[in-house]
């Protein structure tokens, strides 16, 4: 497993990307049924969102307060927000629901946010160079 030292940009973009999760998910989750009717978007549409990002907050705080990351992680926390957004505009062009004019600034501001993580994300990771000697305890000098 290849392993990457966290740059703090990743891991201040991981953090903020888990207490935006952590924000959100709990907004919806217990404000689905109040916030269904002004964003135009079904309740229980808004539940499953918020339930789908609370365990995302907690994995995103978590692997926020590692030093070592494994890259496939990165990669992978990388590839679910641009399908989040993908999915997003998706809302929106393909015409799955009706939202009002408050529901389609809803939607393009989350979007937007989460673009901004990632892009944060990515610039984080290039950043975090690979740390192959970390997975034997060693400094790359041998046993020291």
């Amino acid at each position: 497993m290849s392993l990457i030292q966290s740059s703090p940009l990743l891991r201040n973009a991981l953090a903020l990307d888990a207490a935006a999760c952590a924000g959100m998910g709990l907004l919806l989750a217990t404000a689905a049924g109040p916030l269904a009717g002004p964003l135009g978007l079904p309740e229980g549409f808004l539940l499953g969102a918020g339930a789908v990002l609370l365990p995302c907050a907690v994995l995103l705080g978590f692997l926020a307060s590692r030093r070592l990351l494994p890259r496939l992680a990165v990669y992978a926390i990388i590839g679910v927000n641009l399908l989040w957004i993908v999915e997003s505009i998706a809302i929106l062009l393909l015409g799955w629901f009706a939202p009002t004019g408050l529901g389609i600034a809803f939607v393009l501001a989350q979007a937007v946010a989460v673009a901004v993580v990632t892009e944060l994300e990515m610039i984080g990771f290039r950043r975090s160079p690979v740390q192959a000697e970390a997975l034997l305890g060693m400094d790359g000098a041998g046993l020291r």
